[in-house]
């Protein structure tokens, strides 16, 4: 069982280092800021769809 657990750290280590392609750090950081602008569009889309079914829920529980 230890040879094992043994045989999987060490192959997994090599493949980290040998066979993983690890980006620049310039694209690194275009991915990056495309995660940040996306994320604050989508929470923004969010933010405004709750504002409009809050408010048209408001809207039909004030009318009964």
């Amino acid at each position: 069982m230890m040879k094992k657990i043994k045989a999987f750290i060490i192959d997994t280590v090599q493949e980290v280092r040998y066979k993983v392609t690890w980006p620049s750090y310039k694209s690194l950081q275009e991915s990056s800021v495309l995660v940040l602008v996306a994320s604050v569009i989508f929470a923004a889309v969010i933010g405004v769809v709750d504002l409009i079914i809050r408010n048209a829920m408001g809207w039909f529980y004030n009318m009964f």
